[in-house]
């Protein structure tokens, strides 16, 4: 009960989709290993980048549109979104282990579309997203990871957010980023708010530091945890943009 009450917020109800933003997508369906069946949006770019995303710990991928129509357009990449077990529309209860799962199916469902460059495929983490991220880029190699107002792990939080209380000794959920991402070698780009409340930047200072290079680690300057596309306007996006460009250059 502590885990749900502290680390996950999922809603059900998926009030708004792509067609809201006059965005072309397919409405995705898929299972992962253990059963669950899942729910997602792949929504087509102009590029032969995809952009898997890994969203946070709260809501579900309705929360998220605003934020996915303006990476559409400033990036051209095709994007999927998808909603984790217990999240939207996806079945089962949500856990650690099940969300590892969950990202496990994910990458396996783009890289059985035909559509898709298996070899080009982005894994993009915010927030909670970011360990998912790192968990899976620690065992199946992205063309790149980015991590969004990451953490080091939830030991580490629960003693920033809440250093009264023992909670990180209470509870088993880990989201261990920082034992995980030295396994890692692979270009990352880390962004964070430097005004970020809910997700101190020192813990993505501290991840960024064990990473391997080739790294970047950009400041949103103004920004908190839930409007770093908007706080960070165009340079914001103009960082990501060029973090994918150099991509290619390096890969020729």
């Amino acid at each position: 009960m502590l885990e749900k009450n502290y680390i996950f917020f999922p809603e059900k109800e998926v009030t708004a989709n792509p067609n809201d933003y006059s965005l072309d997508f397919e409405d995705i369906y898929f299972t992962t290993i253990d059963g669950v069946n899942l729910h997602g949006w792949f929504v087509p770019g102009e590029s032969n980048i995809t952009w898997l995303w890994f969203h946070g710990n709260a809501g579900n991928i309705g929360h998220r549109l605003d934020n996915l129509n303006m990476l559409r357009e400033k990036l051209s990449v095709n994007i999927f979104i998808f909603d984790y077990r217990g999240y939207g529309h996806s079945e089962g209860e949500v856990s650690e282990e099940g969300i590892y799962l969950d990202a496990e199916a994910a990458l396996a469902y783009l890289r059985s579309r035909p559509d898709v460059d298996r070899g080009k495929v982005v894994f993009f983490g915010r927030s909670l997203g970011c360990a998912v991220a790192v968990d899976l880029a620690s065992r199946r190699r992205p063309y790149a990871l980015i991590l969004e107002s990451p953490f080091t792990s939830i030991s580490d939080m629960a003693q920033r957010t809440v250093p009264a209380l023992p909670i990180g000794t209470l509870i088993t959920t880990k989201f261990d980023s920082v034992s995980k991402i030295s396994s890692i070698s692979v270009p990352l780009l880390v962004l964070h708010g430097d005004r970020d409340a809910v997700v101190p930047i020192e813990l993505a200072q501290q991840l960024y530091e064990e990473a391997n290079e080739p790294k970047k680690f950009y400041t949103i300057h103004g920004a908190s945890h839930n409007d770093t596309y908007i706080a960070g306007g165009a340079e914001y996006f103009s960082t990501l943009r060029q973090f994918i460009t150099e991509l290619g250059e390096k890969a020729n």
